[in-house]
């Protein structure tokens, strides 16, 4: 529990706002640092086999204008590669986001620290209205960032693989995902928030990523 609390402790979180070929944007934004060089910490997010180990198996055309697919279906066009110190990807779900090109991109900035790790900065920009953002806030987006963070943490440090699903299904993982969701909440309050709308958005982000034991019991018995 302690390592998970303490990753939620390492990450900044802000929310923003953007313009993207979609319409504007609102934005959710990580900070952390990581005890790897840039040049490690560059591999282990465009190597496709290590980025496989941490984040998801990857397969398409890595190179500037190349596309990629994860098996989790996400999936989009590389936009800008500047080794080792920023990528730029749409971040798409699903085949009808194909008809919303740039409705979602991912952008990562990696410089030296004075220690002699890494400063990681991730922005998500992502063009969403109804119900989408109303519902879950930059949490939805924001909790699965900071459990891809958490991962790859455990990778740079060991090499430590770990099983997504069942990082969310234990009890430190269920624990991360109430915390972060809390945390996303007051990031949104900072950015000008509605206190009634983050408050459920914090409960609908939280229900998604870790459903109260009797609607995961009944999703259990329906699959």
């Amino acid at each position: 529990m302690k390592d998970v609390l303490d990753e939620l402790a390492a990450a900044r979180r802000t929310m923003g706002t953007a313009t993207l070929p979609a319409g504007d944007a609102y934005t959710v934004e990580l900070r952390r640092c990581y005890d790897a060089p840039v040049d490690e910490v560059w591999n282990a997010i465009t190597d496709p086999e290590r980025l496989g180990r941490w984040l998801r198996p990857v397969t398409g055309n890595l190179r500037l204008g190349g596309s990629f697919e994860l098996d989790g279906g996400e999936h989009g066009e590389i936009l800008h590669c500047d080794p080792p110190r920023r990528l730029r990807v749409s971040w798409l779900f699903g085949p009808e986001a194909d008809e919303w090109p740039g409705t979602s991109e991912v952008e990562v900035l990696l410089t030296p620290s004075p220690a002699g790790g890494t400063e990681f900065e991730l922005v998500h920009a992502a063009a969403v209205g109804e119900p989408m953002f109303p519902t879950y806030g930059p949490g939805s987006g924001g909790v699965g960032w900071n459990l891809n963070l958490l991962t790859l943490d455990r990778f740079l440090a060991d090499g430590e693989v770990l099983d997504h699903e069942g990082l969310e299904e234990s009890p430190e993982g269920r624990e991360f995902i109430r915390r972060s969701a809390a945390a996303w909440g007051h990031a949104h309050l900072a950015a000008g928030g509605e206190p009634e709308q983050v408050a459920a958005a914090v409960a609908a982000t939280t229900e998604f990523y870790a459903p109260s034991t009797s609607s995961h019991a009944e999703k259990e018995s329906t699959t």
